[in-house]
This record gives structure tokens, C-alpha cells and sequence, in this order.
């Protein structure tokens, strides 16, 4: 990465940590979203890095879009500002391998639509976390009610984006939005753990299977099946999988280590 002020990658024992530290709230701005897409495309091309965080500290995961900057914008500009945004979060989306969002604090707005980019989402016992647009007259411009609704079904995902309340991390757990709650101040910890245990398995069978689940919602089941197989046969070809077919047949499951070639 260049040179950047809100938003950094660490890296350590094959994670990084795409870092959120805009004060006091990490509200998204452009230059906030910029500089997550420039991380997020730096964690995917980087070899030393095998699985992601996403963390914004305890305070706030991000507590939404700088209301004060989307406020002058007019329709024109905002649609620029949004398609800009959402390729930001397409491109934490779209890195080709797991992500874990670290959730602490609020995640509100544009701050849950980035949640919803990770794979996977640990809470924070006292997280809140909601899509308040329409009780600023606006919707969730950076996919709210896309990647909520696939993930929760329309019925939940209609109820708190007509609502606009917070929910909990229990009642997050509840409905699928969260994959686990840990004590407050330890869900960093929680996600890097995680994290690092991904990141000891097959990249490119990780990076397939991802592709396959993502791209695959979007499809037909018959044509979701098709790419299925063709990635599929296409790890045939790689040296990942025969390292990891001989170590079974000769150590058992779950010993080999793979080199992501």
C-alpha cells in the first residue's frame, strides 16, 4: 500500500489485518473507502497473506458514512459517490480469500454494508449494529439490502431496514448476521485465531470454493453446478491438490500443508 492515513494492512503469520482508524467513530468518507480498497486489494494480491480481519477497534466498526460530506451532495453526485463506494466494498468482497469481520462498538450504515462484505462476522458482547437510512429519508446505498437479504432472507432484512433499529449481538447471532459473539475485547483475538486457522488450508481450493458460493447465488442452479465443476476439475491441475491427496493417503486427513501452488 501507499501511503495511508485512516486505514492500514498488517500482516502476521499469513493474516492481515485491514486496520479502520479514522477518529472518533470511523465515519466512511471517500478517502476512508479509497483506502480500503486499496488494502483490499493489497491483501489479495499478496502471497504472505492467507486470510483477512477486518477490524475498526473497539469503539466503532465504523459507524457509518460521513452524513455531514453526503449532505451537500445532490442525485448526480451521489450516484458517483456511491458507485465509487461500492466498488470499495466490491473489492473487500472479492478478495479471493476468507475474511473475517472483527465487530466491536457500532457497526451502523455504511459500517454494517462493509460488515456484510466479510465472510464471516465475530461480535462483541455489546455491539449494535443496524441500516438507519430511512429515518434519514435515503436507503443503504452500498448494499444493505442486497447482501443483507441473501444473508438473513427479505422478511428480516425488509424489518430492519423499514425500521432502521439496532440490534444486539445476541439477536444478531440469532438471525445468521453474526457468526458468533465473544466478550467484549476479545473479539480481535477471536477473529485473528480464526483467521489463522483458515489460512492453513488449500488458498486456491479456499479461493474456489469462495468464487463458487459467491458467483453461484447469482445463477441458475444449473449453471451454479457448471461452475462448480469446472473449478473443481480446475484444482486438478494444481500442486495443492496433489500434495493434499498424497498426505491423506499417506498420513491421514488433516496433515498436509499446502504451498497455494
Amino acid at each position: 500500500m501507499g501511503n495511508s492515513e485512516y486505514v492500514t494492512l498488517q500482516v502476521e503469520d499469513m493474516v492481515g489485518t485491514i486496520r479502520l482508524d479514522r477518529p472518533k467513530m470511523n465515519a466512511i468518507d471517500e478517502q476512508l473507502h479509497l483506502e480500503v480498497r486499496a488494502a483490499a486489494e493489497d491483501a489479495a494480491a499478496r502471497p504472505d497473506v492467507r486470510a483477512v480481519v477486518l477490524y475498526g477497534g473497539e469503539r466503532a466498526f465504523a459507524a457509518g458514512a460521513d452524513i455531514k460530506a453526503m449532505s451537500k451532495l445532490d442525485a448526480a453526485g451521489m450516484a458517483e459517490w456511491g458507485r465509487e463506494l461500492t466498488k470499495s466494498f466490491n473489492a473487500v468482497q472479492t478478495i479471493p480469500k476468507p475474511v473475517v469481520a472483527a465487530v466491536a462498538g457500532y457497526a451502523l450504515g455504511g459500517g454494517l454494508e462493509l460488515a456484510l462484505c466479510a465472510d464471516f462476522r465475530l461480535f462483541a458482547e455489546s455491539a449494535k449494529v443496524g441500516l438507519p437510512e430511512t429515518t434519514l429519508g435515503v436507503i443503504p446505498g452500498a448494499g444493505g439490502t442486497q447482501r443483507l437479504a441473501r444473508l438473513v432472507g427479505p422478511a428480516k432484512a425488509k424489518e430492519l431496514v423499514f425500521t432502521g433499529r439496532h440490534i444486539g449481538a445476541d439477536e444478531a447471532m440469532g438471525i445468521g448476521l453474526a457468526g458468533g459473539v465473544v466478550p467484549d475485547g476479545e473479539v480481535y483475538a477471536a477473529s485473528v485465531a480464526m483467521a489463522r486457522g483458515l489460512a492453513a488450508g488449500a488458498p486456491l481450493a479456499l479461493a474456489a470454493a469462495k468464487r463458487a458460493i459467491d458467483e453461484g447465488l447469482d445463477l441458475p442452479l444449473a449453471k451454479g453446478l457448471a461452475l462448480e465443476t469446472q473449478l473443481f476439475a480446475g484444482l486438478f491441475d494444481t500442486e495443492d491438490q496433489r500434495t493434499g491427496m498424497r498426505s491423506f493417503l499417506e498420513h491421514g486427513p488433516g496433515r498436509a500443508v499446502f504451498s497455494g501452488r
